[in-house]
């Protein structure tokens, strides 16, 4: 037993030379003026706490170790003299110090080793053009899809969706709010120039709550270099998000479907016109795509692009380039899931489903191949499956307008017509220039015979492709002649501009039922499914207006075509 002669603390620890709280040097026993305890005796006070340390930093809890003494102490017999001190052992003053380090050095590995929560969502922003040339839009929005598309293929992350960013792009909002809306815990951000030839590019990694930057870079390239700064870029960025890539991610990120910068910044620019859909802009992607392979004819993505363009216009062209992408690379989920595509617009059921089932297992993160799948489906009429395609399509970009689109067919076709145009109804308000989505909601209002709306929503996609004349024609018929009125206007019009077998055959068909001509109904129908042109061809298996036609044996060989495979 030792204790402090200046405030009389005492300490069971023989090992200790000075006191804690003071500093003065510890005797043993107690101090002669202490009254011995009473055997037994109990007393009220806590016992003594001496502090080891206290860290400076307000947000640091106080660290305490309780030192237990009593005040129960053994008094010397009379005439046994106290021991005699023990001899100073100067590597105690050390003591204090070697305590102070442990506990410092622990505070500040705590604070800087401890490692940081991983991140499992993040959205890479529109990438800000400050070249000072709007003509290098292609290159901005090109190298974030990429970067998209490769952070996509890690495990465990949740990137989002191209469709579901570029909504921001050339607004002012702030990380924090762009984290809410779209769920996120990061955001990248960036800035790119291009100038004599150089790509300089800064990236910011932010904490979408908090706004501290958690990585930023800068790098300045020669757009020689341009493949190699996007797999650069890639690399840089996972590492921050995941800092022990397995082998099956960095195999990911070291893919390089071309390594000729010149074809890979083509197809950029065809991928930024494709991204148009419609007008004369859309047109000039595909002339992009050919250059593009005309620099590197073994690139891969460059045949998928263009299959994509022929896609719905000249379907041996798209079967041509998207088996060309597979002879390339059997691996590519976009290619696969092209092709399945295309079998399903050629109601090739089987082939179909073998190669969307094998572009979603090689990523199940592209969005379109879960609403091609979803399509699929519900042209089958296996309803659920197809609303979960649609569901996991959304979770990847809930503001996908084709999606959208998709999810309200289904909800039509599955005999949920006012479900669908309620659906449809908020899906245009949030995106009021989807051309397909007001079309697709007039056609929906006529099959309500709510002809008032169906009108004008028809007018608008048409004002949105830039057929203002024809918009004022279908309001101005309307008007003076009524439903017939409009649907005369409107199929000559159609009959002019959309040659036979083209991608509305179905629609122009209902129009002749409303009209009353049954027989051009069934012509248009058997021409449309003889060249398998028309996505929208199944609704006759399941919307009213073809009623009229179920007890033809012509219209019913159509129909069979939907039946799903057994």
């Amino acid at each position: 037993m030792k204790r402090c002669p200046e405030c009389g603390r005492d300490y069971n620890d023989d090992s200790l030379s000075f006191c804690l709280d003071d500093g003065s040097e510890l005797l043993f026993g107690p101090a002669v003026s202490e009254r011995p305890a009473s055997v037994g005796g109990q007393f009220g006070d806590e016992p003594a706490t001496a502090i080891l340390h206290e860290t400076e930093s307000p947000k640091e809890a106080v660290t305490r170790i309780q030192l237990h003494t009593t005040e129960q102490t053994a008094v010397l017999p009379s005439g046994i003299e106290e021991a005699p001190k023990r001899s100073f052992d100067k590597r105690l003053l050390a003591a204090p110090f070697l305590l102070a380090i442990i506990v410092v050095g622990g505070f500040f590995a705590f604070r800087y080793i401890t490692p940081v929560k991983q991140l499992e969502s993040i959205a890479v922003m529109p990438f800000v053009n400050d070249s000072g040339n709007a003509e290098m839009e292609y290159l901005s929005d090109g190298m974030t899809e990429t970067l998209i598309n490769s952070l996509s293929k890690l495990a465990n992350l949740s990137v989002k969706a191209r469709n579901a960013v570029f909504p921001y792009k050339g607004k002012e909002v702030s990380a924090r709010q762009i984290g809410e809306e779209l769920g996120v815990q990061a955001v990248l951000l960036g800035r790119l120039a291009e100038r004599g030839g150089n790509i300089k590019l800064n990236l910011e990694l932010v904490d979408a709550k908090t706004l501290d930057v958690i990585w930023s870079e800068q790098y300045d390239r020669k757009q020689a270099d341009l493949v190699n700064l996007q797999q650069e870029i890639a690399r840089d960025v996972s590492s921050r998000l995941r800092p022990k890539l397995t082998g099956s991610d960095e195999q990911k990120l070291a893919k390089s479907y071309t390594t000729d910068s010149e074809a890979y910044r083509l197809y950029l620019q065809g991928r930024f016109y494709w991204y148009k859909q419609a007008g004369q802009e859309f047109e000039k992607c595909a002339d992009y795509f050919r250059r593009a392979i005309e620099k590197d004819p073994n690139f891969a993505l460059g045949y998928v692009g263009l299959a994509d363009y022929y896609s719905v216009r000249k379907r041996d062209k798209a079967r041509e380039n998207v088996n060309r992408a597979l002879a390339l690379d059997p691996d590519l989920a976009e290619a696969n899931g092209t092709l399945g595509y295309q079998y399903m617009l050629e109601y090739d059921w089987a082939n179909a489903e073998r190669y969307m089932k094998r572009a979603l297992e090689l990523d199940d993160k592209i969005l379109e191949l879960h609403r091609w799948n979803g399509q699929r489906l519900m042209m089958l009429g296996r309803w659920d499956e197809a609303f979960a395609a649609y569901d996991r399509a959304l979770e990847i970009d809930r503001n996908s307008s084709a999606t959208r689109l998709s999810y309200a067919a289904c909800l039509i076709v599955s005999g949920k017509l006012n479900d669908g145009i309620r659906y449809m109804e908020e899906s245009v308000k949030a995106d009021p220039s989807h051309i397909w989505g007001h079309s697709f909601l007039g056609h929906a209002y006529s099959l309500r015979n709510d002809w008032a709306n169906s009108v004008e929503q028809r007018a608008i996609a048409a004002e949105l492709s830039g057929r203002s004349e024809e918009a004022r024609l279908m309001r101005e018929s309307f008007a003076k002649g009524g439903r017939d009125g409009f649907l005369r206007e409107l199929v000559s019009r159609m009959e002019a501009r959309i040659p036979a077998g083209g991608s509305a055959q179905s629609q122009r068909a209902s129009m002749y039922l409303f009209l009353g001509d049954k027989e051009k109904a069934l012509q248009t129908l058997e021409r449309a499914a003889e060249r398998n042109g028309d996505f929208w061809l199944f609704m006759i298996k399941y919307e009213s207006v073809y009623d009229p036609l179920r007890g033809d044996p012509r219209f019913q060989a159509i129909v069979k075509i939907f039946d799903a495979p057994k």
